[in-house]
């Protein structure tokens, strides 16, 4: 989500830009000729489509919120339609690399090791977003049943089954936790001093143990969750099932992993085929 510093900012090198070229001062006078050339200036300085896009849209925002309270009469933004830009293809972790890392990555037997490991097969065995793991609570997990229940945005719950190794990792984390004097905590996963995860702690965990079996740039807890779908839908899950499994809204957010799909089928095809 862009942050308010962040949209402030790209309203104030708008108005920069109208008021060095156009020396305009006034957002009553503003035209969309002035709003498309501040747009083709970004493309001469070769910003990407989506950060010429992302500004379009927080100044589209502002003169909304000019109209809404009757600053100006019309909002010289209401014509223009952002640039196209392509599908994002999203990184994920090769899927030897993530055996690699689950069955050979040498863990430490203890309690701060084991919880480490439990956070990447949790977000590799699930697929559940960041946030979604950090608010995990113990009574979330269903052992005998094998599945784990989340909440996810707009505080939509869904129930993801998991497998027998990660049943299996959950219940040695627990035993350690209890040990450790953690099992008064509600959440499942705590720090090395019993409190609840938080964003960086989860976000160097994943970076540490990706980039031990991995070139792929990005190395966030997001990547496992990539990473996730992206297996399921090359060894023949249905879209909808993973759909459902991600807690996605449409459709249309999972179809983005078809793509990853054709991608990879397109590399193979060029290794393997004799007229690629």
């Amino acid at each position: 989500m862009h942050t308010l510093s962040a949209y402030q900012s790209d309203v104030s090198l708008f108005f920069g830009f109208i008021s060095n070229q156009y020396q305009v001062e006034d957002s009553n006078l503003v035209t969309p000729p002035m709003v498309k050339s501040w747009m083709y200036n970004g493309i001469e300085e070769k910003l990407s489509p989506r950060s010429i896009n992302r500004r379009l849209t927080a100044v589209n925002t502002y003169y909304k919120y000019l109209l809404r309270t009757g600053s100006i009469e019309k909002n010289p933004l209401s014509t223009i339609s952002g640039i196209k830009t392509s599908k994002r293809l999203y990184e994920w972790v090769e899927q030897k690399d993530m055996d690699t890392l689950l069955d050979f990555t040498p863990f430490d037997p203890g309690f701060s090791g084991q919880r480490d490991k439990l956070i990447i097969e949790m977000l590799y065995g699930t697929g559940m977003r960041r946030a979604e793991l950090i608010g995990l609570k113990s009574r979330d997990i269903n052992l005998k049943a094998k599945t784990v229940k989340v909440l996810g945005k707009r505080n939509k719950e869904r129930i993801i089954p998991i497998p027998e190794t990660l049943r299996q990792a959950v219940e040695t984390y627990l035993i350690l936790r209890k040990a450790e004097g953690f099992d008064g905590s509600e959440y499942l996963l705590v720090t090395d001093t019993g409190e609840q995860l938080y964003p960086m702690f989860v976000q160097r965990c994943a970076k540490k143990y990706i980039s031990g079996v991995s070139n792929i740039s990005k190395t966030s807890p997001h990547v496992l969750r990539h990473s996730y779908a992206t297996h399921l839908l090359n060894n023949g899950a249905d879209i909808n099932a993973i759909k459902e499994l991600l807690g996605h809204a449409s459709l249309a957010a999972t179809q983005v992993y078809t793509h990853n799909s054709i991608e990879r089928l397109k590399t193979i095809y060029k290794q393997a085929h004799p007229k690629s």
